[in-house]
């Protein structure tokens, strides 16, 4: 029996059996995980293939937005569809911010962290390592992991198997640190302390371009990554 873990159960791989999602009527937007608890849909946007996903309380009814990114008409559609109240963002780079102005011109809040907030127009307030978001009954976890940026953060949902992680981790490999403010071996030891070290090997990853993995597939590769410098 191979000890390869399985592919990550999301997108067209799971299947709740829930009957009751809440429809949006926006083009490309799917269920790509659910629990009794939360629900995530998805959304690819913009020039760059950007994933936006928002999470719901099934309880309440109350979601959040990660990552205002692109195609702006189609993110408040959601907003107003799944019953957003605010938007984090997991870093600063413009592919990921490219809707900003207009969600917030629609009056919803948008969070960065300090490190990152010069690279937005105008934000509403400051995401801070090691605290909690509340979303209905739904507790996300902030995690700092600064490498792709200086003020890149991860947001881990309490009492379920998920990470979303921006552009810090991908499958085969952490993001880029070329752009101005990256730098790889500060990004490998966020990934390694942060992510490898302190999440269960079956944590879904869910990043900000891409498919899905698991902290179990790609943990075992790290020196892997050191070694190619990338």
């Amino acid at each position: 029996m191979s000890d390869t873990p399985p592919p990550a159960p999301t997108g067209e791989h799971h299947a709740c059996g829930h009957d009751d999602h809440p429809g949006t009527g926006v083009p490309g937007v799917s269920l790509h995980w659910c629990d009794s608890q939360a629900e995530i849909h998805r959304i690819v946007v913009g020039d760059w293939d950007n994933n936006v996903f928002v999470l719901r309380c099934r309880e309440t009814g109350e979601a959040v937005l990660i990552d205002a990114a692109n195609e702006h008409d189609k993110l408040l559609e959601m907003c107003r569809s799944l019953d957003v109240r605010t938007v984090l963002e997991t870093h600063g780079h413009w592919d990921h911010i490219g809707a900003v102005p207009a969600v917030r011109e629609a009056g919803y809040e948008v969070g960065v962290t300090a490190e990152d907030a010069s690279m937005l127009d105008a934000y509403d307030y400051l995401l801070e390592d090691e605290s909690v978001i509340e979303v209905g009954r739904l507790r996300l976890h902030t995690i700092c992991t600064p490498g792709h940026t200086p003020g890149s953060i991860c947001f881990r949902l309490e009492d379920a198997p998920i990470v979303f992680v921006g552009d810090t981790l991908f499958p085969g490999g952490v993001g880029a640190t070329h752009f101005e403010g990256g730098d790889f071996e500060t990004l490998i030891g966020s990934v390694d302390r942060r992510l490898f070290a302190a999440l269960p090997a079956d944590t879904i990853v869910l990043p900000g371009h891409g498919g899905d993995t698991l902290i179990g597939n790609e943990s075992p590769n790290l020196d892997e990554w050191v070694a190619r410098g990338w």
